[in-house]
C-alpha cells in the first residue's frame, strides 16, 4: 500500500506528515483491499483544508474531506468518515449473495422427456 502526503499553499513539517501516515495506515483494519492513499492538505485565508483519497480494487475510490480547526483534527475527522465509510462498504461486498450454480440450475430446468 503507498501512502502520499502533499499539500497546497503550505509547507507540511516532518511531524504532520508522519502523522498523516500513521493514521492513514490504520484504515486497512477497516478494508483490507486498499491500494493506495492519497493525503492532502490545503491552506486557505482562515483555515485548513484536509482530503483524504483511498484508493481500493476494482476501481473503488472513497474521499472525505474536513475544514474545522487545525491540520491534526481535520485527519482525525477524515479518517472517522473513512473508517465508517470503509467498514459499511466491507460489509456490504460480505453480505453478497451467490448462486451455487448447480441446485438453483436443477429448480428452473424443465425435465427431460424421453
Amino acid at each position: 500500500m503507498i501512502v502520499t502526503v502533499a499539500s497546497r499553499h503550505m509547507e507540511i513539517t516532518p511531524a504532520m506528515k508522519s502523522f498523516a501516515e500513521q493514521k492513514a495506515t490504520k484504515l486497512t483494519r477497516y478494508y483490507d483491499r486498499i491500494q493506495e492513499i492519497e493525503v492532502i492538505f490545503d491552506a486557505g485565508k482562515d483555515k485548513v483544508r484536509v482530503e483524504v483519497i483511498v484508493h481500493g480494487e476494482h476501481k473503488n475510490m472513497f474521499i472525505a474531506h474536513h475544514e474545522e480547526g487545525d491540520a491534526y483534527a481535520c485527519m482525525d475527522a477524515c479518517v472517522d468518515k473513512l473508517e465508517r465509510v470503509l467498514s459499511d462498504h466491507k460489509k456490504k461486498v460480505k453480505n453478497r449473495k451467490h448462486d451455487v450454480g448447480d441446485d438453483k440450475r436443477d429448480m428452473h430446468s424443465e425435465p427431460v422427456r424421453d
